[in-house]
């Protein structure tokens, strides 16, 4: 399982990671990750609503990515806040596709903060 050190359990963290963070959208999750200029090892939190199951489906789902995350959290930066949201079709998933789905949101998060800040682009010269 994920480390308790890096659990996310409160909610403004939950809110920070999501407000302003970047998002990365696979159809089984969503990932928001958000890089702080904090010292602190990374956090994670999950997000698991009504609509991808009962209880019991819910938490096996909470449970399958804890478990995947366990192994990919040492790539996040440290400061960083990620939350992952599963999406309906989770529930059904077989787990490798899950690890997938979930390495392609973290590698797009990953690429996007490591290519610099873009630059508006509002037709003045």
């Amino acid at each position: 399982m994920l480390p308790s050190a890096s659990r996310m359990r409160r909610g403004y963290e939950f809110a920070d990671a999501i407000r302003r963070g970047r998002r990365a959208g696979r159809p089984t999750l969503v990932a928001h990750l958000n890089v702080r200029e904090a010292d602190e090892p990374p956090l994670v939190g999950f997000v698991v609503s009504k609509a991808v199951g009962g209880a019991v489906v819910r938490n096996q789902v909470k449970r399958r990515l804890r478990h995947l995350m366990r192994s990919r959290v040492e790539a996040l930066p440290r400061g960083s806040l990620l939350v992952v949201r599963a999406n309906p079709p989770a529930a059904s998933a077989r787990s490798e596709h899950l690890a997938a789905e979930l390495d392609v949101a973290l590698d797009r998060l990953l690429r996007r903060r490591g290519s610099g800040s873009r630059t508006p682009t509002d037709g003045r010269s």
